[in-house]
């Protein structure tokens, strides 16, 4: 997304560089992404003086900012890019295409391997895994509130007919549909249970 003679697209977002020792402070640089998925970026079309909406997919910003990265030399920033870039590909191409659901399991593997890292007495590498962890939630919007989800749900159960635990796939299923990939499996699924044995 660089601009250059008729018609070029310039970009008003630059893709995040950022070190992993940085990467903490990514969503108060002013990169952070917008709550609409696919990930939004705003254009400037030099050729006809426009402002064009240009859509880019998570798996398309995720490996642009890998190239930004590498050309930047920030080596280890641009490795993590490419094992998220990698796992995005697989699900492409061999999954159900949900890339939030992929960045939701890839965020979660890390802060578990932090875990573990700090229960073995290896700051270093658990330092690692939580940057890379908040390297990842730069891609994913922010969750639904918790009164958005409670409504959702509310919905979800009068909908479904729901009456007890029994409806839960049911209700799960409209839930997760309505909810757009803001919510994560786990928080949908607790939540159900507490409407449904209420």
């Amino acid at each position: 997304m660089v601009g250059g003679g008729s018609g070029g697209v310039v970009s008003l977002l630059d893709p995040p560089r950022a070190t992993l020792a940085r990467l903490p402070r990514l969503r108060s640089a002013g990169t952070a992404t917008a709550p609409d998925r696919p990930l939004e970026l705003l254009g400037w079309d030099v050729g006809r003086g426009s402002y064009p909406l240009i859509k880019l997919s998570v798996l398309e910003k995720v490996r642009a900012d890998a190239i930004s990265a590498l050309k930047a030399g920030e080596r280890d920033l641009a490795g993590a890019l490419r094992l998220v870039v990698s796992e995005l590909q697989k699900n492409a191409k061999d999954g159900d295409g949900d890339e939030l659901a992929v960045l939701r399991r890839e965020h979660k593997r890390r802060l578990e391997a932090s875990t573990q890292f700090q229960k073995a007495n290896r700051p270093d590498l658990a330092d690692r895994e939580t940057a890379e962890a908040q390297m990842i939630a730069h891609y994913l919007p922010p969750d639904l509130s918790d009164e958005r989800l409670s409504q959702i749900v509310t919905d979800a159960v009068v909908r479904t007919g729901a009456s007890g635990p029994r409806d839960m796939g049911a209700v799960m299923k409209v839930v997760m549909e309505q909810a757009g990939g803001l919510v994560d499996g786990k928080r949908a699924s607790d939540a159900v249970k507490a409407a449904l044995s209420a």
